[in-house]
């Protein structure tokens, strides 16, 4: 039986974009050992408001941007353009988490693909949308909060688009969305990234290294096969 993850994390958290390839070479490694479960938080719910104002006292939005800027030097796998949050400023992560979850639904009812494909990167659709969402503001500048941007991206995976918009108008996403909002509460998540093992038991929050998070998973395994209590 696969150890399940939830894995929170807001759509336009730096930390969870240039992360992506902790989790590619998490599901590489392990395969069918684990189960992820893809969740939303909204550290970034007012968007350029909130960088506005917990970046005041440096520099405003341009302070950020620099910051950005300087995560991404430790990245070499990412680029991120020079607009973000000075010229392009999301409103809200919020409307992107429901589009996702929109999908997400879709692929739970298997009119979307579970499975991993090869073409990216082992990823199944789902997830290659989350990625693509990302890369798609923080490479490309895009405001990924606009709808229309967002059906641009659906339509490049050839993704049901009057499907996706049924779930978002009929209020199926919102529900799916607060579900994430409930589990949140209940393991009482601090911020984005964050991975859940073991019913809660295991969080690791942040920028966690990946032989951290392998180790975890490891250990739960050996000891899933043994029948006794994680030391972990």
């Amino acid at each position: 039986m696969p150890i399940k993850i939830d894995y929170f994390s807001d759509i336009l958290c730096v930390w969870a974009y240039a992360g992506q390839i902790r989790m590619d070479e998490l599901k590489h490694k392990f395969k069918d050992d684990v189960e992820i479960e893809y969740r939303f938080v909204p550290i970034f719910g007012s968007g350029k408001q909130q960088v506005e104002k917990n970046w005041k006292n440096k520099n405003g939005v341009v302070g950020f941007n620099q910051h950005l800027k300087k995560v991404a030097e430790n990245w070499p796998h990412i680029s991120l353009s020079n607009n973000l949050w000075t010229q392009v400023a999301p409103a809200s992560s919020i409307s992107s988490h429901l589009y996702l979850k929109s999908i997400q639904l879709l692929e739970k009812q298997g009119v979307i693909e579970h499975q991993s494909c090869e073409h990216f990167k082992g990823r199944t659709i789902f997830e290659q949308t989350i990625w693509l969402f990302r890369d798609s503001f923080f490479r490309l500048g895009l405001d990924i909060s606009r709808r229309s941007v967002q059906d641009e991206i659906a339509k490049e995976l050839a993704l049901p688009l009057t499907e996706i918009h049924e779930l978002l108008d009929s209020g199926k996403a919102h529900a799916a969305l607060h579900l994430d909002d409930e589990v949140k509460k209940q393991y009482q998540i601090q911020g984005s990234p964050t991975l859940v093992l073991n019913e809660g038991r295991q969080i690791l929050y942040g920028n966690v290294g990946y032989r951290i998070v392998d180790a975890n998973v490891r250990e739960l395994l050996h000891h899933a096969e043994q029948d006794d209590a994680s030391w972990c």
